[in-house]
């Protein structure tokens, strides 16, 4: 009834009502964390693919779901554009749709093999829940990978977020589908179907609601870090009248004096605007000013084999420099130029400028160094990528993220990066410590609530006791096994039931 009544409407509606729909479930993202949108905007979904006839119509449906959605959700791409917009200004549009409309791809396929695959609503709408979660699962490596936004980190709001400790955040996604498909699966006993929905979403909360009630104490050693924050905005950041002023901030911030003496200070991203071989001087001026106690992380381009590598430094009590970690994932079209070489012989070497001229680095991101706990290094956006937090051979006893969210702007982006590193906490067990130049750095403990931050577009710092890490979570010890389990079981009973049904007829 409701597919018969939305194809009876002109084109152009349907294709807005869908586009409104995903703008809605984007709600449910930071800043807005309305996670509640999702248990209404799913269900109708469910029932209108159900009995949905022709396979182009809901790969259109899922791309302009898709295209409202991830329109919104990353509305921050457009703010690189704008540090210099008479000259870039131009591209923000641009960069918005495409990459929005691309990402919508992975769903208008998800939805298009679901309708292909069978014409039997029940199968059809369970099959929509598994190819979704495999194209959302194939986003985050696909192109370099781009998992942000995923449906799951929408549940941040609400206490059943702590699932991912188990099953990570596709895990959760999968059952975020098949629960609020319930209804449909059940039609037409609806009633049925949004009872079974109520409940299981119930039951997942009270057991989230109960993880996260739980107290962490203080790092056993005591370990103190204190977090910079010197909220150096892009237009200004490497401005030569201000690179001074915003180092002597930061040198300021890590000499002031409070009732304990932090043991462990974190500058953010590429905190010096000096490379690595010329800061001597800087270094051992930072090192005198944070004491003879204290370590000290640090954001700094270095330079290695005539490559610009982004690294994160640590420097010991002595100033020495104890540790080092290149940045490993790298930015498309902002650190480097994709098929450079392949530009380059088409006579596009002007292109290739656009970039930087960085190179992915090849050190390991576990730093275990005397006097501070073992941690896992992570440059800025490496953090949305779950794999990259995940070490449990070597397991780290927190996880430090540096970043320059200033590229982010002030209105979602920042607030979805801090989101994402709330749930690699989760997921892992760990305290999440980042120091991000405009904000918002904080301190994160093991399930993912904030201790200590400090507001976005502010300079400042706070001192805070590392909390302990808890035992290794299911997802931490297994990845996606969860996953690929729960999924498999689902789609081979999907065609057993389809195969017997064919051989009935």
């Amino acid at each position: 009834m409701l597919e018969a009544y939305l194809m009876s409407r002109k084109k152009w509606m349907r294709c807005f009502v869908f586009f409104l729909l995903g703008f809605i479930m984007a709600l449910a993202q930071a800043p807005f964390d309305f996670s509640l949108v999702y248990f209404f905007v799913l269900p109708f979904l469910g029932f209108f693919i159900r009995d949905l006839k022709d396979k182009k119509t809901a790969f259109k449906i899922g791309w302009w779901t898709g295209f409202g959605y991830f329109g919104f959700t990353i509305i921050w791409i457009i703010e690189p554009f704008l540090v210099e917009p008479k000259i870039t200004g131009w591209i923000a549009p641009f960069a918005l749709l495409m990459m929005a409309g691309g990402l919508a791809i992975f769903w208008a396929l998800s939805f298009y093999v679901a309708t292909w695959l069978t014409t039997e609503g029940k199968i059809r709408i369970i099959l929509l829940a598994l190819s979704w979660t495999f194209f959302e699962y194939l986003r985050s490596f696909i192109f370099t990978g781009f998992p942000w936004g995923h449906l799951s980190y929408g549940l941040l709001g609400i206490p059943m977020i702590q699932m991912v400790a188990w099953i990570g955040a596709h895990g959760l996604g999968a059952i975020l589908l098949i629960v609020c498909f319930m209804p449909a699966i059940c039609a037409p006993k609806i009633k049925i179907g949004y009872a079974i929905m109520l409940s299981i979403l119930f039951g997942l909360n009270i057991i989230g609601a109960w993880r996260s009630n739980n107290i962490i104490l203080d790092n056993p050693e005591n370990i103190i870090v204190r977090v910079i924050q010197p909220n150096a905005t892009q237009n200004l950041k490497w401005r030569t009248d201000m690179k001074h002023v915003f180092y002597q901030r930061q040198l300021d911030f890590t000499g002031s004096k409070n009732t304990k003496s932090p043991n462990v200070v974190i500058w953010p991203e590429t905190a010096i605007s000096k490379l690595l071989k010329d800061s001597d001087v800087m270094i051992e001026e930072i090192s005198n000013t944070a004491g003879s106690k204290a370590s000290v992380i640090l954001g700094i381009v270095r330079k290695e084999n005539n490559k610009s590598r982004n690294s994160l430094v640590l420097i010991n009590e002595q100033g020495d420099l104890s540790a080092i970690f290149d940045k490993q994932h790298l930015v498309p079209f902002g650190e480097y130029m994709p098929m450079a070489n392949l530009l380059k012989n088409i006579g596009l070497s002007n292109l290739i400028g656009l970039a930087g001229n960085f190179e992915p680095g090849n050190r390991s991101r576990i730093i275990n160094a005397k006097n501070i706990p073992k941690f896992l290094a992570l440059i800025c956006y490496e953090a949305i990528f779950p794999n990259y937090s995940n070490e449990i051979k070597n397991r780290p006893d927190w996880i430090v993220q540096i970043t320059n969210d200033a590229w982010f702007g002030n209105f979602s982006g920042p607030y979805q990066h801090l989101a994402q590193a709330r749930i690699r906490a989760i997921e892992q067990g760990l305290p999440f410590v980042r120091s991000a130049n405009t904000g918002i750095s904080a301190m994160i403990d093991p399930y993912g609530r904030v201790l200590n931050k400090i507001e976005l577009e502010t300079s400042g710092y706070f001192d805070a006791a590392l909390p302990s890490k808890i035992q290794p979570t299911p997802y931490s010890k297994f990845g996606e096994l969860f996953l690929a389990l729960f999924c498999g079981l689902l789609l081979l009973a999907c065609f057993a039931n389809m195969y017997r049904k064919r051989n009935i007829e």
